[in-house]
């Protein structure tokens, strides 16, 4: 049951990811796709029945995890506390520059909200992947099953690391780079015209730059975090999920050569969803990695709630995500083809 719930939040996280992933991608390259006022309300009615809806993933994440693994939770969001704290603020951010930004016809204030919105979007996935990065790396937690840690300290792992140090900010600016990728992709399939032209050519240059940052990531974690390979290799069926992520990753660069607009952007999802699913398997049974003592480590075994509530919710969860489901399933099917120019005054 602990196993099943580990894989429940794992599975909604991933999809967080990718759902919010792509319109944090477009927030990112908003200034280089869009250069005229229409262009930019194009691009953000190309994310706008979705970008608010896709953070419900997160939320119900969260809501699954302080019901699965309590101790888990309250482990996590004390310790992350600034972090979480800056989380919200950017998504405080972004939601008011995309819904701001149009109410005025002030090229000054138009600006303001579309750098915003660009900010917000740029540190949203480096701390998106710097928070990978911590988990991946492990968090100093002690005998008490709690931690503390700062910003920064020396930006060196080890015992008593910060949550930004070479390696985090490296599986940082990784997630920058593929969620760019990602976001012009979702442009390449929803826009035409010159923001469609640009979009693609950003595209090829975000996942360029992100394949050898991936390389990199990936050998600095087998230097960081060996007992992580080590559990993928003592795992079989995960070799599944490693050519899962070969062949999309594949199929990103030949989709867009093919100019195959919506394969490639499935190709895109299915790599995020595959190399998070590759983590996470490897990182379990361990929900936070103690850098002190692996004695201390916050697993699926001792953060569990009761095995009567997990067996009582997992009958309101399954409920629960048929419903999301079918209902970001009708909205895609509602709101499939092509972004229309907008009517001024109208829309963002």
């Amino acid at each position: 049951m602990e196993t099943f719930w580990f894989a429940a939040v794992s599975v909604m996280l991933a999809v967080y990811v990718v759902l919010d992933g792509f319109d944090f991608g477009v927030g990112i390259l908003h200034r280089f796709v869009a250069r005229t006022d229409e262009e930019r309300r194009t691009v953000l009615s190309a994310i706008g029945p979705w970008w608010d809806g896709n953070e419900v993933w997160l939320i119900a994440g969260g809501g699954v995890l302080f019901f699965a693994f309590p101790r888990g939770y309250a482990a996590a969001f004390s310790g992350f506390y600034l972090p979480l704290m800056i989380v919200l603020w950017l998504l405080i951010l972004r939601g008011m520059a995309i819904e701001l930004r149009s109410h005025h016809e002030n090229p000054l204030w138009r600006e303001f909200w579309d750098s915003t919105f660009s900010f917000a979007s740029v540190l949203m996935a480096v701390v998106l992947g710097t928070a990978l990065g911590n988990v991946i790396r492990g968090v100093p937690v002690d005998a008490s099953g709690y931690f503390a840690i700062p910003l920064f300290t020396d930006f060196r792992p080890g015992p008593q690391p910060g949550v930004f140090d070479w390696y985090t900010l490296l599986v940082g600016v990784f997630t920058l780079c593929v969620l760019a990728g990602h976001g012009a992709l979702f442009l390449v399939w929803k826009t035409t015209g010159p923001v469609q032209e640009r979009s693609r050519v950003l595209a090829w240059r975000a996942w360029s730059t992100a394949v050898p940052l991936w390389v990199l990531a990936t050998l600095a974690t087998a230097w960081l975090d060996p007992p992580l390979f080590a559990n993928l290799w003592a795992r079989p069926w995960t070799l599944i999920l490693a050519i899962l992520v070969l062949v999309s990753l594949v199929s990103v660069f030949y989709c867009q050569w093919q100019r195959r607009e919506l394969a490639a952007f499935l190709a895109s999802s299915l790599f995020l969803l595959s190399i998070l699913a590759a983590t996470m398997a490897g990182n379990y049974p361990n929900l936070l990695r103690s850098t002190l003592d692996p004695a201390f480590n916050v697993t699926v075994e001792n953060a569990a709630a009761g095995r009567y509530g997990l067996q009582v919710g997992l009958v309101w969860w399954g409920i629960g995500i048929i419903l999301a489901v079918v209902y970001f399933l009708f909205l895609f099917r509602s709101f499939r083809g092509k972004v229309k120019p907008p009517t001024p005054g109208h829309g963002y």
